[in-house]
């Protein structure tokens, strides 16, 4: 995570809100900002300490996938430089657009690439730098956002850990999120009552889904890791599946909607917070822009 911070009380001074209004509606305290960090810099740090974590040099790595929507350039892509950064010269490399359902669906490539056997060892890195397309104006977006980085790795595995995938689009409803490629249209611009009911739904939609297909119910899961994007879309999330809301990791108050990076950032804070105990079922689920949306089923592995 960037070391900059930005409060909700800083916000005040730069847009009509408070404090009280941020926190009641989002549950967002804080965020990061990455400054002039470059996000295959911040990428290339959180893939770093997945690597460590995971015990691999970067010479094992046969793919990197990256997350993002923010890129430093079009090309090279966000992976390729990484690749570099790491020296991971044998890995092959592409980036993947799905906004905040990102690395939910580059944990299914990633899966697919492994049970296809054309890769042993992928690491996925998403990264963003959201405050580059925010509007600091736009009081409804601008408080909603931040910087950050994360990652994984995915490796073959005679004890698996990946149980389902799901994954889904709604092209259809894409300008009620969107952000431009084009300078003079590059923030976000977003119809929150619309993005508040998509995100309900389809989380709602993912979660029962990947547990009738696996023959689970909701009390088997340990834990539900939802992208970090609302307070209010979450406890909504909880109270329509019955699911204890303390069984459900945020990190929000603190991040904010770090757009793909949410997830990984929330697993590195359960792992390194010993709230993750081997042989637990994990439910990760995301949406964002395009729109889009996406939810994976494991166990954990130690």
């Amino acid at each position: 995570m960037p070391d900059q911070v930005l409060t909700n009380r800083a916000l005040e001074a730069m847009v009509d809100t408070s404090d009280e209004w941020i926190t009641d509606r989002t549950g967002i305290k804080e965020r990061r900002l990455c400054g002039d960090t470059k996000v295959y810099e911040m990428a290339a740090r959180a893939a770093t300490a997945a690597m460590t974590d995971a015990g691999i040099t970067a010479n094992e790595i046969d793919a990197i996938i990256a997350a993002t929507i923010t890129p430093d350039c079009y090309t090279p892509s966000l992976s390729c430089l990484v690749q570099k950064e790491l020296g991971a010269d044998g890995a092959f490399c592409f980036d993947v657009n799905a906004a905040c359902s990102g690395f939910t669906y580059a944990l299914d490539v990633a899966d697919s690439y492994i049970k296809a056997g054309k890769a042993k060892t992928v690491l996925i890195v998403a990264s963003e730098a959201i405050s580059r397309i925010t509007d600091y104006t736009d009081r409804n977006t601008c408080v909603l956002f931040g910087d950050g980085a994360g990652a994984v790795v995915a490796c073959a595995s005679d004890t698996p850990g990946m149980i389902d995938c799901c994954l889904g689009a709604s092209g259809a409803a894409g300008e009620v999120l969107r952000a431009s490629a084009f300078a003079e249209d590059r923030c976000v611009k977003m119809n929150g009552k619309e993005v508040y009911k998509f995100a309900v739904n389809v989380n709602i939609k993912v979660i029962n889904e990947l547990l009738t297909r696996s023959g689970l119910a909701i009390g088997d899961v340990s834990r539900v890791v939802p992208h970090q994007a609302n307070k209010r879309i979450i406890s909504a999330v909880a109270s329509k599946l019955d699911y204890d809301a303390d069984r459900i990791f945020t990190n929000l108050e603190k991040y904010g909607n770090t757009s793909s990076a949410s997830i990984p950032i929330c697993l590195d804070e359960m792992n390194k917070g010993g709230l993750l105990r081997d042989g637990d079922k994990i439910i990760l689920v995301g949406f964002g822009g395009g729109l889009t949306y996406g939810g994976a089923l494991i166990t954990w592995r130690r």
